[in-house]
């Protein structure tokens, strides 16, 4: 009976597969939202002020992390929670691929959900003359928030590692 139970428990990781499967149609949602960015920008780009083209091309730049962030979260979560991937020899593989641990992929989540903050928080800097100041406070406390979450991750791991090689 035990071991009819741990099975079962054990392939129910399965369970991942499609919400994995479901991220690449968020990527591929993005890419939708990104030329539809990028079409905007080029038909106005004549009559665009160099700041709202400078928002236009951060928007740009967040959806592009944010799209690296799901391709990273799918592949290495179903690498480390489902099953390893089986890329042919010969064929392209991303470097990082079947390299990174639960705790690494953490840790470059953290510091992705701040870098993709940082470019949020600049955009609204960029539009702050029409931002009122309590807003603003909360943005910033808010990528701060971000900034010390991911922060005492890393601290945390640090020395959780320093006790594991003890």
């Amino acid at each position: 009976m035990e071991r009819i139970f741990e099975t079962l428990i054990y392939k129910a990781r399965w369970l991942l597969a499609p919400i994995y499967l479901g991220l690449s149609l968020a990527v591929f949602a993005l890419g939708i939202k990104f030329f539809q960015e990028v079409f905007h920008l080029l038909i106005g780009i004549t009559h665009f002020a160099e700041a709202d083209m400078v928002l236009i091309v951060l928007s740009l730049i967040d959806i592009a992390m944010v799209g690296g962030l799901l391709v990273m979260v799918m592949m290495s979560g179903y690498e480390n929670f489902v099953s390893q991937l089986d890329i042919p020899e010969g064929e392209e593989k991303l470097s990082w691929l079947g390299k990174m641990d639960t705790s690494s992929l953490k840790a470059k989540i953290a510091a992705s959900i701040v870098a993709i903050s940082s470019i949020h928080l600049l955009k609204v800097f960029m539009n702050a003359e029409n931002i009122n100041n309590d807003k603003l406070m909360w943005y910033v406390l808010i990528h701060l928030t971000f900034v010390l979450s991911a922060f005492a991750m890393g601290a945390l791991d640090g020395i959780g590692r320093k006790k594991a090689a003890s």
